[in-house]
């Protein structure tokens, strides 16, 4: 991959011999119709325009090309140009970095062509928590009235200067009042009005303000935070900076001795970052912090620029910051990622995937009947088994003991083994030709007998069983409770269980949910079945639920038609599927589906042909093909099946498969091979092995091996498992570590 990436050298008009002078030369006199030109450029020719103008900006500034903050800025482009290109264009995707870095700055030197580059930022914390402050210490001037835990800004305002050449526009806002059932009114009127006066122009970067001197553990923001992403919508803090004035003053310890710096720092960031987490139920998001300290009294290095306990120069981080912030925002908008903020409702949930709602669609299958085999294709095999009257003519065998057994040798416990497992398959395939005959037979009297001739009291009604007792988890409620969590099967045909949440707490009893599930015949020929499981805690509540309604011709195809709920976050996505199966030949099967998915003010239409063909009584081909769009998107796929099944198929399910899949979406076709196996290789012992490739590049491989007798492949898997803990716990090099947590 690096060496394909090392190609692009020649792909925009730099050849091999060309010197940097001459690059410049020829950037300059193209920097007068650049912008005529922008937009006919493709996306690789942008971003790698925005590697260099982000590099001069960083020399501008005083930083070095080589830190590691600018390291991960030029490594997240370049994974997100990855996933955006193309297979054609995979040879553009990025410069060479010191190619990159050298024209940067032999541009920067020269001057040549000028940078089109400003900031937009918008400022929001509470009231005095030194948010005009910052913004007079930013511009080295006062452009702002500042006042200490009083309200300096009574209006929005826009505050523009220049900073080392960039220019920079401040959306200074009214502060916030703290978290109080009185203060969520003027709150919210204060975002609201925020929010309109950004909406014709959106921020780049948002600075949220808090006090470090005033953050300690009964800190609890949670309330306002939440209003936030309730107002600005939860992706606002995606290009969020948190700002902590006041950084040069710190409280002593519960000890009276002061605390480290680093220490205090790294907690009071952690307590504010973790309520930011709860606000927008998203865990992975880490926003940066910026350290500030505003005082006049401050202390100050040679250059007369304020400086940090840790030595750090905060105004020229802050630059930084904002110019790789704006910068990796700039490069979603022209890969065109999710935008970075967005103004409306919150939405936790991501937007389903054209893709995955396409393979969902295509892997679903419709409702058959409960009292059949698992499939069609299953039935005609069973129906076709002739091995009934090969058991009944086995002579009979003598069954040995175990001290009989002992005594034979080894080959002849070979040969009564065989014959032991010869006669269990055979023996199993004969009950599995009766109990189909006898579902037939059911099945005709049913059709014979009139709708008038049933009669509830002739029905007999198995009697009621118990399930077996479900784990309780660990609680300090009082001993024999275990029959409050015990539920029957019934003649009713509903099965209804609780669902075990193991992550409760100690005190909790571990059912937060309930399931549900039914399958009946509730008249000839017409099949429904219930499926759902829903769970409630104190805060979230999500249900999944399939209902299907199948209408069975005998003469002719069978209809369906289903409806699923499933929770996203807060919302639900509704899918509405039907689906008709023809038989067209005995052995071949034809299903025709179309699907309409909801998901908030978006839809989803899929449609699909699927056929299946047996081939003998072990081959079985599946053939499909699939398209899913969707507002202004369409993914197309299909995929090729082919499984070979053991010639003891359905007693035991050795088989070999071997699917090929295709899929097309974004102009972009992905090809993939999927292999699965599964078998004995010998007794007592059961094996599978699956793996899959696609045209990325990237696939897997999974074995796993069952055995009751070879205790050697234990040791195995022990082995295994202390060499991923010690790999695990093995020092790693920093730099690649950095690079990792990118």
């Amino acid at each position: 991959m690096e060496d394909l990436l090392m190609k692009s050298l020649t792909t925009e008009g730099y050849g091999p011999h060309q010197s940097l002078q001459q690059v410049l030369v020829e950037d300059s006199t193209r920097s007068n119709s650049h912008n005529v030109d922008e937009k006919k450029m493709g996306p690789s020719a942008k971003i790698e325009d925005l590697q260099i103008k982000f590099l001069r900006l960083i020399q501008r500034v005083g930083h070095r090309h080589d830190g590691l903050l600018v390291a991960k800025v030029l490594y997240r482009i370049h994974l997100a140009t990855l996933i955006r290109a193309g297979e054609s264009d995979m040879k553009m995707v990025n410069l060479r970095t010191d190619r990159v870095r050298a024209i940067a700055r032999d541009q920067e030197a020269a001057g040549l062509p000028e940078l089109d580059f400003s900031i937009r930022i918008l400022v929001l914390g509470k009231t005095g928590v030194g948010k005009s402050a910052t913004i007079n210490s930013v511009f080295d001037q006062i452009k702002t009235e500042t006042g200490a835990f009083r309200p300096a800004t009574d209006h929005i305002q826009e505050v523009v200067g220049t900073v080392s050449g960039i220019k920079v526009t401040f959306i200074d806002t009214p502060g916030f009042l703290p978290s109080s059932a009185r203060s969520i009114r003027r709150n919210r009127k204060i975002m609201l009005s925020v929010k309109k006066f950004i909406k014709k122009s959106p921020p780049d970067i948002v600075l949220y303000f808090e006090r470090l001197d005033l953050i300690n553990m009964g800190y609890s923001d949670f309330p306002l935070l939440k209003l936030m992403t309730e107002a600005f919508g939860s992706a606002i803090w995606f290009n969020t900076i948190l700002v902590m004035t006041h950084s040069s003053t710190l409280p002593d310890g519960p000890s009276g001795y002061p605390v480290s710096y680093e220490s205090y720092v790294s907690q009071c960031t952690d307590l504010v970052q973790h309520y930011i987490h709860q606000a927008v139920s998203d865990s992975r998001i880490e926003n940066p912090v910026l350290l500030v300290e505003n005082h006049p009294q401050c202390r100050k290095n040679v250059r007369g620029e304020p400086i940090l306990p840790n030595g750090q120069v905060w105004r020229s981080h802050f630059l930084l910051l904002s110019i790789c912030t704006k910068v990796l925002g700039d490069a979603n908008s022209l890969l065109e990622f999710q935008d970075s903020i967005e103004l409306g409702p919150l939405n936790n949930a991501r937007l389903p995937s054209v893709p995955h709602l396409l393979s969902s669609f295509l892997r679903h299958r419709s409702l058959s009947s409960p009292t059949a085999a698992e499939s069609e294709m299953d039935e005609i095999f069973v129906s076709d088994m002739d091995e009934e009257d090969e058991y009944d003519q086995l002579p009979s065998i003598r069954i040995l003991t175990k001290a009989q057994f002992e005594r034979l040798t080894k080959s002849q416990k070979r040969s009564y083994l065989d014959e032991l497992d010869c006669r269990e398959i055979l023996y199993l395939k004969k009950q599995m030709k009766e109990e189909f005959q006898r579902r037939k037979e059911i099945k005709l009297s049913k059709e014979e007998n009139s709708p008038n001739d049933n009669n509830p009291d002739n029905e007999v009604y198995p009697e009621a069983m118990m399930l077996p007792d479900i784990a309780v988890p660990p609680s300090f409620d009082p001993d024999f409770l275990s029959h409050r969590y015990r539920c029957l099967v019934t003649s009713d045909q509903w099965l209804v269980r609780p669902v075990l949440d193991p992550r409760g707490w100690d005190h909790d009893v571990g059912f937060d949910g309930i399931n549900l599930e039914t399958a009946l015949e509730i008249k000839q020929n017409v099949l429904i079945s219930v499926a759902g499981q829903t769970s409630k805690d104190k805060r979230d509540f999500s249900i999944q639920s399939e209902f299907a309604a199948a209408y069975e011709d005998p003469k002719g195809p069978t209809y369906c038609v289903g409806l699923d709920v499933q929770s996203a976050g807060k919302d639900l996505i509704y899918t509405i599927h039907s689906n008709t199966k023809m038989r067209n030949l005995k052995q071949n099967v034809t299903d025709l589906g179309v699907s309409l998915t909801s998901f908030g003010n978006k839809y989803y239409l899929g449609t699909k042909l699927e056929d299946a063909l047996l081939i003998g009584k072990r081959l079985k081909l599946v053939m499909n093909a699939g398209r899913m769009g969707g507002p202004g998107q369409a993914a197309y796929g299909g995929s090729f099946e082919a499984i070979l099944r053991g010639r003891d198929y359905p007693v035991r399910n050795d088989s070999i498969s071997l699917t090929m899949t295709a899929l097309s979406y974004n102009k972009e076709l992905v090809l993939g091979g999927v292999f699965q196996s599964e078998f004995r290789p010998s007794r007592g012992m059961k094996m599978s092995v699956n793996g899959n490739l696609n045209s990325r590049k990237m696939g897997q491989v999974g074995i796993k091996l069952t055995s009751s007798e070879h205790m050697e492949i234990a040791f195995i898997a022990v082995f295994a498992i202390f060499k991923g803990l010690f790999r695990r716990n093995a020092p790693k090099d920093r730099s690649t570590e950095a690079l990792d947590r990118c």
